[in-house]
């Protein structure tokens, strides 16, 4: 089961950001009143949402911020009960939780990155046709998978440039990236992955997450794209391809997925089906193996299945392309 996180707010606005102004923000983004909204950043930490994925919790904490408010995300097992001034002095249930919670999926749809280092954006359309829409600032690169630029402002400048090479070669992947440009000034793109489902955001601090081949989206000049080899056996038994795509270095990197994506926390072992995987942090290594005997191997629609071992993040994502197909087979149009 995933870990699941709280968004406290934490009752003072950011630094340059005027008092009233921000009131009036939070109050219209969240349907409450002024009154409540200005108790609110005046008070004790407020817990606005609780027991909620991480993905889901740093959006509101990014909507939050870019009001102008100050809040984090915090584990929901470890933090403890907070109440804000209005709700110490008023015991009954408080509407602000509600109108909280019924907004989440609109502030989900226009949020921005909750790290201040990386690149303001938004996702749209999550989680069945997500959409990306990246703002770079100003002579800043950034990288996108070849044919996903959907929009994009007229000053960005577009390079392309090979990347994983024989490798990306091999699995039939695209082996080039565009890499786009503000020139004179700030641009905005919209990014289009190919298959429908969902898309997520990480910010690497000098780390690695492996991507499944399909999964790379975009990444800033920061983060080094290569193809890695997964060895002969575990490509060919896994059903899936013999690279994967490693993201390594300081910067954004978007990665998406066939489905909704589904973000659980490893620690020990974790068994995922092979054609359910989207990406996987460093701290995890993997084995490729059969689940149950050769019988279930050919019968039982089941195949071959990830054993993940150690400490880390798996993103699963909810549809595999393989049921899509058969599933769709009986439907075909045939010559009788």
């Amino acid at each position: 089961m995933s870990a699941q996180f709280n968004v406290v707010l934490s009752g003072t606005i950011a630094d340059g950001h005027d008092l009233n102004s921000v009131v009036s923000s939070l109050a219209a983004r969240f349907k409450i009143e002024v009154a409540r909204a200005t108790a609110l950043l005046k008070g004790q930490p407020s817990v606005v949402k609780k027991g909620v994925d991480r993905a889901t919790a740093e959006q509101l904490c990014a909507a939050i911020m870019q009001l102008g408010a100050q809040a984090s995300v915090e584990p929901a097992q470890a933090a403890t009960a907070v109440a804000s001034v209005a709700a110490a002095s008023n015991p009954q249930p408080q509407p602000e939780a509600a109108a909280v919670t019924s907004a989440s999926r609109d502030v989900a749809a226009k949020t921005l990155t909750p790290d201040p280092r990386g690149l303001k954006f938004s996702i749209q359309g999550q989680p069945d046709y997500a959409f990306l829409t990246v703002q770079i600032p100003a002579n800043q690169t950034l990288k996108v998978e070849a044919s996903a630029m959907a929009t994009m402002d007229t000053n960005l400048a577009m390079k392309t440039r090979l990347r994983g090479g024989l490798g990306r070669f091999m699995t039939g992947e695209s082996i080039f990236i565009n890499e786009f440009t503000a020139q004179g000034g700030p641009g905005e793109i919209g990014i289009a992955p190919g298959a429908p489902g969902d898309l997520r955001h990480v910010y690497l601090d000098d780390q690695t997450i492996y991507l499944q081949n399909s999964a790379y989206v975009a990444s800033t000049s920061g983060v080094a794209v290569e193809s890695k080899w997964q060895g002969l056996v575990k490509g060919f038994f896994s059903g899936e391809s013999l690279f994967l795509i490693r993201c390594q270095g300081q910067g954004d990197l978007w990665f998406s997925s066939y489905g909704g994506i589904i973000e659980i926390d490893v620690s020990g072992e974790y068994v995922v089906d092979t054609g359910n995987i989207v990406a996987f942090t460093d701290g995890l290594s993997y084995n490729v193996t059969k689940v149950g005997g050769y019988k279930s191997l050919f019968f039982s629609g089941e195949g071959f299945v990830c054993r993940f071992s150690g400490q880390g993040r798996v993103w699963i994502q909810t549809r595999k392309v393989g049921p899509l197909v058969s599933w769709v087979w009986p439907f075909r149009p045939s010559k009788k």
